[in-house]
């Protein structure tokens, strides 16, 4: 039973690190996923044999893990299927949340039945565990409640805050030396629980919800840290190895965010970017706006060679990927060469877009990075910019005054033509006009992005 059980949990990390590996592209992700899954299951059955094989998995217990697995399961389930596109990134921020609080409560049952007999090393473990999962789950649900727009979604700043953040840090810091060295003072614990979940609160507030993919990223490196604090304390090799893994991807998916927006971890964090709607220094972009029909679009794609459709958020809300993907197929069908290039902040978390187009069932091959798609856009005849708005922004390589002033973008601007499909003339998720929209190459295409792909399929279809 024993090389049964070294054998699951083996296999469990091997499938969490495989499924990590081949998350990483995007012709490889549903795989790795499943691969990912199959290892959690390994890790479950695993630990409830080993729990077996030492003789502390009773009946009792036994159900009550079967049934706290089966009641997960009648609610994750739907909850996977029914979910909007739109709604994922707040799911994610949710699940962020839910892997913070278990950490808490595996790190407050292990307070709760060593009591007095615990070691300074397990006291500080649990402690670490119970401070990163607290904030992890408060944070994730103000993170939820901004991509949801429960609550406003830019930064809130108030007088005294860093001050405020600075004296929780510091006693919460003074709190774990005191209870590493007296764990028999188990107040110190759950007091800072409290203070675990104000920090949260704290230290998402002030972000602005156009850095909600950095954020979402650096929670879910807060969770598997909280599981790798977790694991340390109950002394699970196989919690820190997962926890590790879940931190060490995040840290680095952080570091991507914050790269492809030209910023520090620290300006996102502590910025209040977002709070602003100027969009320069230069008083904003000047110009008059070109509407443009749908019919006269389709005269210009018709005569195209090439297009580059450039999603954004704007096409999760109108779940318009479907509707693209039957125009871009007809374009390739007719001898146009078709791309998708996605930006690596476009949508409300990392990997949005390609997530909305596999659903479409868009061919990998024809999704392209910024990288790649800039150096060529110049011979674009046509940029199809579909509710993109912040990544298309020319005021980041031309405004040093601009908010987002060297934010890497998608060079839309420098295409022969580009349209601009969007519902009014407002700015972004950022806050920010966009001087794309005044220029004489820019046509907009005013209305909801669905409705609108689907009447240019319409005439082609006619035509």
């Amino acid at each position: 039973m024993q090389t049964l059980v070294m054998i699951l949990l083996v296999a469990a990390v091997v499938g969490f690190i495989a499924g990590l590996r081949l998350m990483s592209r995007t012709h490889t992700a549903r795989l790795g996923n499943l691969i990912s899954a199959g290892g959690m299951a390994a890790a479950i059955i695993g630990t409830l044999l080993q729990l077996q094989v030492i003789g502390i998995l009773s009946p009792t217990a036994l159900a009550w893990s079967l049934g706290a697995i089966g009641l997960g399961t009648l609610i994750g389930i739907p909850a996977a299927m029914l979910v909007k596109m739109t709604a994922m990134p707040e799911m994610v921020a949710l699940f962020n949340g839910f892997g913070g609080i278990a950490s808490l409560f595996i790190a407050s049952g292990e307070i709760h039945h060593a009591g007095a007999e615990i070691g300074a090393f397990t006291a500080s473990a649990a402690f670490l565990a119970m401070l990163i999962g607290g904030i992890t789950f408060t944070g994730s649900l103000v993170a939820f409640s901004k991509l949801a727009e429960k609550i406003p979604s830019g930064a809130v700043l108030f007088k005294g805050q860093q001050v405020l953040n600075a004296l929780l840090v510091l006693a919460v810091v003074i709190g774990l030396v005191v209870f590493a060295a007296m764990p028999e003072l188990a107040w110190i614990f759950w007091v800072a629980i409290a203070a675990a979940a104000i920090l949260g609160v704290l230290a998402v507030i002030p972000i602005g919800g156009a850095d909600m993919p950095v954020v979402i990223s650096l929670l879910n490196s807060y969770s598997g840290l909280a599981a790798c604090a977790a694991g340390f304390a109950i002394n699970s090799p196989l919690l820190i190895t997962i926890g590790a893994l879940v931190g060490a991807a995040g840290i680095i998916l952080t570091r991507v965010m914050c790269k492809a927006m030209n910023r520090s971890l620290a300006n996102v964090l502590f910025s209040g970017f977002g709070t602003t709607t100027a969009s320069s220094g230069s008083g904003g972009p000047q110009g008059e706006a070109k509407a443009l029909s749908t019919q006269d679009a389709y005269y210009v794609l018709e005569a195209a060679s090439s297009v580059v459709f450039i999603p954004g958020y704007g096409m999760a809300v109108a779940q318009a990927q479907h509707a693209v993907r039957e125009l871009a197929d007809t374009l390739a069908a007719r001898g146009c060469e078709v791309k998708f290039a996605i930006h690596p902040v476009a949508g409300r978390m990392p990997g949005h877009m390609n997530v909305l187009l596999a659903e479409a069932n868009v061919s990998y091959d024809l999704l392209v990075e910024m990288d790649d798609i800039n150096p060529t856009m110049g011979s674009v005849d046509v940029a199809v910019v579909i509710g993109a708005n912040d990544t298309v922004n020319p005021a980041a390589v031309e405004d040093p005054k601009s908010a987002i002033a060297g934010m890497p973008i998608i060079m839309a601007h420098q295409a022969r033509q580009v349209f601009v499909l969007k519902r009014s003339m407002r700015s972004g998720f950022a806050g920010i006009e966009n001087p794309l929209f005044f220029r004489d190459n820019t046509s907009m295409i005013f209305g909801d992005a669905k409705a609108t792909i689907e009447a240019l399929n319409g005439e082609f279809k006619e035509g």
